[in-house]
């Protein structure tokens, strides 16, 4: 017989890919530059990660090193990301989000926040706090884990 935490894990499993569904419905509902998802993440993780390399990314999104390097070059012409340089070591190449990316992201991001705002909306107050409380709860158990990785 199942315990609490099996349970609780099992809704995690199964709400994450519809949550997940959602935000990249919306995001691409809301790209002003005909971005794809995975164009998205790189953008975004890129933001989050200055400094990252073709194999960063490439780990990130589970893509192979000449796959990212060819979405990567997509976004280079499209001056939403540049190649750089790295400053410890001239022949390693690094990648930053440009002013126009971080544009691109912006309006993504606050667009998407903004659908599932609408969503979440219908739910009674009280739910949508113990909805903040749970994420709250999540990000904490799931930064853990991946500061152990």
């Amino acid at each position: 017989m199942p315990g609490l935490a099996d349970n609780c894990a099992n809704e995690v499993f199964e709400v994450t890919p519809l949550v997940m569904r959602t935000i990249r419905q919306s995001m691409r509902a809301h790209s002003a530059h005909d971005l794809s998802v995975p164009q998205f993440r790189t953008l975004a993780y890129v933001d989050r990660h200055t400094g990252a390399s073709l194999s960063d990314v490439a780990e990130h999104l589970g893509l192979t090193l000449s796959s990212v390097s060819r979405l990567v070059d997509g976004l280079v012409t499209r001056a939403l990301l540049v190649r750089e340089a790295s400053a410890a070591d001239r022949r390693y190449l690094t990648l930053r989000i440009t002013t126009e990316g971080e544009a691109v992201l912006a309006v993504a991001r606050q667009a998407t926040r903004q659908d599932l705002a609408e969503l979440v909306g219908a739910l009674p107050p009280a739910e949508q706090e113990l909805v903040m409380q749970a994420m709250r709860l999540l990000r904490e158990v799931f930064a853990k884990n991946v500061q152990r990785a």
